[in-house]
């Protein structure tokens, strides 16, 4: 599995993500189920979120958020950046 900070960015007034994060959110769901997502959420300063996430590949990942309520709607934008933990908390090495 490959590794990934993804990066997303909002492209609509607050109003609009708020209206769509529920269906957001449920749709995540479907990738912690998958175990490809460890942790999401929004970014202190509101202009987007953070997911760390596992893949078998980059396209298969980006297969995935295109699916996103988010993706489909154009709420927001996705910056996708592949990473090799070196370092890591002993709870997670199974994850790995």
């Amino acid at each position: 599995m490959k590794h990934f900070l993804v990066e997303v960015t909002y492209a609509v007034p607050m109003d609009q993500v708020l209206e769509n994060r529920d269906e957001h959110r449920e749709y995540l769901k479907t990738g912690y189920q998958r175990k490809w997502l460890l942790m999401s959420g929004a970014q202190s300063s509101k202009k987007g979120g953070l997911v760390i996430a596992r893949a078998p590949s980059l396209e298969e990942l980006q297969a995935f958020f295109k699916e996103d309520p988010y993706w489909v709607k154009g709420i927001a934008t996705y910056r996708f950046v592949e990473f090799e933990p070196a370092q890591y908390q002993d709870f997670i090495k199974e994850w790995l």
